[in-house]
């Protein structure tokens, strides 16, 4: 499949606009220590470079959510992972964005009538990219809107949100906001 100038203009802007909506709105106790990052894939994408997200991804500045640089292609192989596996069991899942966990995160997410599954990553097989695995064994029936972690040693405990577009990634995160 051909991927056109067009198509990347297009998830660059939506990009773009997610983003903004989540400097103006996104509570800062959702940004974990690594930072909270957003990607969207181009249709049908293969490998991360068809995949934008923010460079350097969002932190914490003057207590405001802050992109430490612009959006573009191939900026996350994390989160471009994760879009990229949930793609592989639903090609219209092709944004994602992960932001701190908290139990009461969790339990608003799961207020929200959102599917929310989790994975253990002690239960990690060795030699598979943690994302790769954690993610594909929480979509075999099907693609969640959530997909959460408690973490592992030096691994911090993540939640992860999922969707067609940014648009409703960032409603579901700019709602958790407002109700912490």
């Amino acid at each position: 499949m051909s991927i056109s100038g067009d198509d990347r203009e297009s998830v660059l802007r939506a990009l773009r606009e997610g983003v903004h909506s989540l400097c103006i709105g996104m509570d800062v106790r959702l940004i974990p220590e690594v930072g909270s990052n957003i990607a969207y894939a181009l249709p049908a994408a293969r490998d991360p470079g068809q995949v934008a997200a923010v460079e350097g991804r969002i932190v914490r500045l003057s207590g405001r959510p802050h992109p430490v640089g612009e959006v573009s292609f191939g900026a996350s192989d994390h989160v471009a992972r994760i879009v990229l596996t949930a793609m592989r069991f639903d090609p219209q899942v092709r944004c994602a964005a992960n932001i701190a966990y908290s139990p009461a995160t969790v339990r608003i997410l799961e207020d929200m009538l959102l599917e929310v599954r989790t994975f253990d990553r002690t239960a990690e097989p060795p030699g598979v990219k943690t994302m790769d695995w954690g993610v594909a064994s929480c979509c075999r029936e099907g693609v969640p809107d959530v997909i959460y972690d408690l973490g592992a040693k030096g691994k911090e405990p993540m939640v992860r949100l999922l969707g067609e577009n940014p648009d409703a990634v960032v409603k579901n995160i700019l709602k958790v906001s407002r109700m912490l």
